[in-house]
């Protein structure tokens, strides 16, 4: 710790603190410092060791509410005090000594002491220090909120011809650097008045350009399924998520991710009730049919042989695609389909529906040789077929209500990639193995009547473990009486 005789400009310093802070002292009895004495400029002469204390700490909290703007990305100001950051006095044994002052040592030493305060004051340096953690916190919370990500240059493909949307340099604030600016201005160059600091704030570039983006003409993999027979609801989330995923330009190793694109299913995302696999079962649920979509995506990815990180199968077979070509996606368990861009150049993704197909295409530039093809072949190692029908009685309801739920037959099949060169088979490698759950045909059906005998003769039915001869027997019980 430093302590100072100060002569001359002193007296300067004390102007300005009286000014800026208002310090008055005031002797009282006890055992008082003795005159000439400042911590900084605050005077402590004729107080106690307890009112040095407090006027110290008064000095402090005044420091504290001295104001200190942060300049953040885009020459934003954030004000705030130097409380903010902080602020604490740390080194209060000062006024243990500053009490004895004067006191101690033999008459000479005492004497001189007296002397010296009498022609020149005695100054006891504060030390001040900053929280860290504090000014992580403005920084994180209040200075951050300016960072603008740099926007990448993409593609648009409009009426078969693409453009190239120009994007834009972010700005970011970097934490660590603007945590040691601010502490470290703070510590060694604050003068303990209004002040500004410039944070540290890099430059984010945006990926790509227009020369990068104009090579991208060709098509690296395409793919359509057909959800002809599917109702209005599923029609229209097929349709949905086709938009969400459409139009997305994918750099060298940047990763896609289904799910990020097309979640959250909400009406409010575009979504409605439609049927959906949920535990072997079909149940409705917001999105349902949205799977079609990340599976047409991922036979349109394999033939680009783009390289996959992540895919489901269903749990029951699909009709819209072969065997272990599906691609199930699922908010609720975190199931995506994800794949990284692994060519050289940039890839765009394009999903559009007409006549009741989705086609998804992935253009890029071509560098496979001409006389290569790639093919896809599905094998089915293993079928189970349900056994009987599975039939519920369901005493709520009455005679002749019926549900039906189709079968699904059980599957355990592998997807083969085959290259070719010349019409040549050179290859033939394992993409994935699937195994799908067996479902039998399933069905409730209402048992509740007033008449006992129909009752006996509807569980009877039941009992036979086949619905269409259920079907038959409800036909006739509730058949109006002949006349």
């Amino acid at each position: 710790m430093k302590k100072n005789w100060k002569k001359g400009g002193f007296g300067v310093l004390l102007l300005l603190c009286t000014m800026m802070f208002g310090i008055t002292v005031q002797a009282k009895s006890d055992v008082t410092i003795k005159k000439g004495v400042y911590a900084d400029c605050v005077e402590l002469s004729g107080l106690t060791k307890e009112e040095a204390t407090q006027a110290v700490e008064a000095y402090v909290d005044e420091l504290a509410q001295i104001e200190i703007t942060l300049i953040a990305a885009d020459e934003n100001a954030v004000i705030v005090t130097a409380g903010d950051l902080g602020i604490s006095w740390t080194n209060s044994e000062i006024m243990e000594e500053a009490v004895f002052l004067g006191t101690q040592g033999n008459v000479i030493q005492r004497y001189k002491a007296l002397k010296d305060l009498e022609n020149d004051n005695y100054v006891f340096d504060l030390e001040i220090q900053y929280d860290v953690e504090a000014i992580n916190h403005i920084l994180t919370q209040q200075c951050a909120q300016f960072d603008r990500e740099a926007v990448d240059y993409r593609l648009k493909k409009e009426n078969g011809a693409f453009t190239v949307i120009e994007g834009n340099v972010g700005y970011l604030l970097d934490v660590e650097a603007s945590i040691d600016k601010v502490y470290d201005y703070m510590m060694d160059e604050w003068k303990r008045e209004p002040s500004t600091i410039a944070l540290a704030i890099t430059e984010d570039l945006p990926l790509g350009g227009i020369e990068e983006l104009a090579v991208v003409k060709d098509v690296l993999g395409t793919f359509s399924t057909s959800y002809a027979t599917s109702g209005s609801t599923r029609c229209a989330n097929v349709e949905n998520g086709s938009r969400l995923i459409n139009g997305v330009t994918l750099y060298p190793g940047e990763e896609f991710s289904t799910l990020d694109l097309v979640t959250p299913f909400s009406e409010k995302n575009g979504y409605q009730m439609a049927a959906s696999y949920l535990n072997g079962k079909v149940v409705d649920s917001l999105g349902g049919g949205i799977c079609q979509v990340s599976s047409t995506l991922y036979n349109a990815v394999l033939q680009a042989e783009l390289d996959v990180k992540e895919r489901y199968n269903h749990s029951m077979v699909v009709a819209y695609v072969d065997r272990s070509a599906d691609a199930a996606i699922a908010e609720s368990s975190g199931k995506d389909f994800r794949f990284v861009n692994n060519t050289y150049y940039p890839i765009y993704i394009e999903s559009s529906c007409k006549d009741k197909h989705v086609t998804v295409t992935v253009y890029g530039k071509e560098v496979r040789p001409e006389n290569r093809t790639v093919r896809y072949e599905s094998e089915i190692l293993e079928e189970t077929l349900p056994p009987h029908d599975e039939i519920t009685a369901d005493a709520s309801k009455p005679l002749g209500y019926i549900t039906t739920e189709s079968a699904h037959i059980g599957y355990k099949a592998k997807l083969w990639k085959v290259v070719t060169e010349n019409g040549v088979e050179v290859s033939r490698e394992p993409v994935n193995s699937s195994k799908y759950k067996m479902s039998p045909r399933s069905a409730i059906v209402g048992v509740a009547t007033d008449d006992p005998q129909k009752q006996i003769e509807i569980m009877a039915a039941i009992g036979t473990y086949n619905i269409d001869h259920v079907k038959n027997v409800i036909a006739l019980l509730t058949a109006p009486p002949a006349e």
